[in-house]
């Protein structure tokens, strides 16, 4: 396969232009007739979030590839943007700590300096040390401030041209390309756009928003967007009108956006004052210690199953993640059901104010499912079918905090390469890859597509959709690319080079 150095071709569309996306290969010619303006590069990533700049970071610092050899795709105009948008509305806005560890570093290669110590030598306090040094058992888990790893990826975005590599549009689908290699079709304000190149990345995260039927069913049939609403939308409207009268929530989940969001609404009544009552709904109420294996036993209480982070430490460099490198198909399935679940952090200074709110009276648990909602005057009516029987519960509000939905299915470019591409789906119905994250049966010729993030979920390394997780994915796509010859290995001396070159912001 021929790479032109970002060679531009330009044509007239004739008026029977050939219909592409009826065809799974499709041939130079094809995309010429068509009038499609043509760019060549040896590798695309797909998505410009996290995943995206994660593993650009790593080729380019790691591997040694040069910026012109690399275009990211994206309706993004910064890499943190929806990570930034999704924890702001969760009520994680910059000043907040977020659930990563203090190594887990998406702006630095070698986890050094943790993010502990920065935050140390910046506050001229040993505490953030102390903290790393005692958790769990006599401190909280460390975890950083988000405006500090915000920071330190635009810092990084800067120093390895990111913006040199982004190019702004909807991608709309990757196809194989007659002889090797694949074509990426991206649209934006001056029309379509083909990338011809030899491997592309897929991190394109979640397709969306997930609502459970009964919550799709209330906002579709009553077209009412603003009494029930997702943790991961914008809902502020729900704190000030409770800030200003009397009211009921009905909060849904028991993970870390759920702690959130009655970590805000609780703090709003001890500080505005309001009389907000607190109803918080578990699918699963927990209210000890659980789990199949005596050693993989998570605390649980008053509804909550308690873990660090998103999966054991093991997980990401340990006995879970080297088991989990060794299983196949349903029996890793079986691993994932064992290790998932929804959990959140034990949080001291959480704990107290959850405290204050029961020994109040204004915050209550409940176990079950709702079964429907309706309007009954200017309240909601949500009927709970719960162990004991049914009851209905009067709100004025629902925050629903189940999550975001990772069916690869609804999402248009992981959709059409299931269809088009050869890629299929693996036991939990996300992209099946390899242990390098190249999707299975997607190659062509000298090209791979990788997948990396929220869409890999289920392969042979758990915990991709974290920090760390995107790290390590993003090492094992490089390891790969330099396996088959298009970039460097990474040795002692260059690292530690390269490091200093970090450490003093130096340019890639």
């Amino acid at each position: 396969m021929t790479l032109l150095d970002d060679s531009i071709h330009t044509r007239s569309a004739p008026a029977d232009r050939p219909p592409l996306d009826r065809f799974d290969v499709w041939t130079d010619e094809m995309v010429d007739a068509a009038g499609i303006p043509l760019h060549d590069v040896p590798f695309v990533s797909v998505g410009g979030g996290m995943g995206s700049f994660v593993t650009v970071d790593y080729l380019r610092v790691a591997g040694g590839v040069p910026a012109s050899d690399i275009r990211v795709l994206s309706n993004l105009s910064h890499p943190w943007q929806t990570y930034e948008h999704l924890t702001r509305v969760s009520q994680l806005p910059r000043q907040k700590r977020i659930r990563s560890d203090s190594a887990s570093r998406p702006d630095n290669l070698w986890g050094f300096p943790s993010f502990a110590i920065q935050e140390a030598v910046a506050r001229k306090s040993v505490k953030p040390l102390l903290q790393v040094l005692f958790e769990p058992v006599f401190a909280d888990f460390y975890t950083p401030e988000l405006d500090m790893v915000l920071k330190g990826i635009e810092r990084e975005a800067h120093r390895i041209g990111y913006w040199d590599m982004l190019v702004q549009g909807e991608v709309r689908m990757v196809r194989r390309r007659a002889g090797g290699g694949y074509f990426t079709i991206l649209e934006n304000a001056d029309g379509r756009t083909a990338f011809r190149s030899r491997d592309v990345h897929l991190a394109v995260g979640y397709a969306g928003l997930r609502f459970l039927p009964d919550m799709q069913a209330f906002r579709t049939k009553l077209n009412d967007f603003h009494h029930v609403v997702n943790g991961y939308e914008d809902h502020e409207h729900v704190y000030e009108v409770l800030r200003r009268r009397p009211g009921t929530v009905l909060v849904r989940g028991g993970g870390i956006v759920t702690s959130a969001v009655l970590e805000r609404l609780i703090t709003d009544r001890l500080k505005y004052g309001s009389q907000t009552q607190i109803v918080q709904l578990f699918r699963t109420y927990y209210d000890g210690r659980h789990g199949s294996h005596m050693w993989s036993r998570r605390p649980g209480r008053n509804g909550f199953a308690y873990q660090g982070f998103n999966y054991p430490k093991s997980a990401w460099g340990g006995q879970l993640k080297a088991r989990m490198r060794r299983l196949e198909g349903s029996a890793r399935a079986e691993v994932y059901d064992e290790i998932g679940g929804t959990t959140t952090a034990w949080r001291r200074h959480w704990q107290r104010n959850l405290a204050k709110a029961r020994k109040g009276g204004w915050y209550h648990t409940v176990g079950g499912t709702i079964q429907d909602m309706r309007l009954d005057g200017d309240q909601m009516v949500a009927r709970i079918q719960h162990a004991g029987g049914v009851n209905d519960l009067r709100v004025d509000y629902v925050i629903d905090c189940t999550g975001l939905d990772g069916d690869v299915s609804r999402h248009e470019v992981l959709k059409d390469l299931l269809q088009h591409s050869g890629a299929t789906q693996n036991p939990l119905g996300r992209l099946d890859v390899e242990r390098s994250f190249e999707v299975r049966g997607a190659g062509s010729g000298i090209g791979r597509v990788y997948a990396t993030g929220a869409a890999s979920f289920g392969g042979y390394f758990p915990g991709v959709d974290t920090f760390l997780g995107l790290q390590i994915s993003a090492q094992e796509v490089m390891d790969d690319v330099a396996r088959r010859g298009y970039c460097r290995r990474m040795g002692a001396g260059r690292s530690i080079a390269q490091w200093f070159k970090w450490a003093n912001g130096r340019p890639v």
